[in-house]
């Protein structure tokens, strides 16, 4: 096929390490063209979130229009989407183009900032979640959702069904790393729960690994991967990336985006 193209609707962050630069980097790492629209400016880094500035709904529609006119994507991912407005603008060209779409619901920074609003949330579980190809919560967003808490693997079983079975994602990937013990994360597809399981890595250095994950995903879905497939790639590549950490940054600093070589 020609060369896969990855799109991200998404947040900035200045320092390279979170959003759609780092989505970027993760999809050009895995050999697909990137693409961006950009959804809100921030002023943020590895200690936190400093400003944010959302862009206006309609310009958002004027990106998503000159990228989809032009060339669509092989498959589309979104981060941050702070207003309702705006996911009502993305729904419509999820469901007009029915590429595949992974939903990292970002609604609290790695530094614990909350990025969205109650009446946000809402509109993202009855708008986007149900078109999303995978939903990619962690621990802490899989509560907000699935309005339960999790805190042993049976808590996880029953949320990941919420997901599928009574809000209609096709999947879900409920990021386990926020649990004591080794780092497990469980794909549910409506079917059969899957689990994949790494030593868990001692290290604060984890800015940005939400949405590194999902543009991986994203990049692998783009070349045609199943869903299975696109989650164990994700897993050793976030993986390696954690235990590659550059170290930059005086807070939680990024992953290495380039130091998986994995096929």
């Amino acid at each position: 096929m020609a060369l896969p193209i990855g799109l991200t609707v998404a947040g900035t962050d200045p320092t390279g390490g979170a959003g759609i630069f780092a989505d970027l980097k993760a999809m050009h790492s895995r050999g697909v063209y990137g693409m961006a629209a950009v959804t809100s400016l921030t002023a943020q880094n590895t200690l936190g979130v400093q400003g944010v500035y959302n862009v206006p709904a309609d310009f958002i529609d004027k990106e998503l229009n000159s990228i989809f006119s032009d060339e669509v994507p092989h498959a589309m991912k979104t981060g941050m989407v702070a207003e309702a407005d705006m996911m009502t603008v993305i729904a419509e060209y999820i469901r007009k183009y029915n590429i595949p779409y992974v939903m990292d619901p970002v609604m609290i920074a790695t530094s614990g900032d909350r990025l969205m609003t109650d009446t946000s949330m809402a509109t993202l579980i009855d708008t986007l979640l149900p078109l999303s190809h995978i939903v990619t919560p962690n621990l802490h967003e899989a509560e907000a959702i699935a309005n339960m808490t999790i805190r042993t693997e049976e808590d996880i079983h029953r949320a990941l069904k919420i997901f599928v079975d009574e809000m209609g994602a096709a999947s879900v990937i409920i990021k386990g790393g926020h649990l004591s013990g080794d780092a497990t994360d469980y794909l549910y597809d409506g079917k059969k729960i899957s689990t994949l399981t790494r030593a868990r890595i001692d290290t604060d250095q984890t800015h940005g690994t939400g949405c590194t994950f999902s543009a991986v995903l994203t990049a692998e879905l783009a070349k045609g991967r199943t869903v299975e497939e696109a989650f164990r790639t994700g897993k050793a590549y976030i993986t390696s990336a954690i235990q590659n950490s550059p170290g930059i940054g005086k807070g939680s600093g990024p992953v290495d985006h380039f130091s998986y070589q994995g096929d």
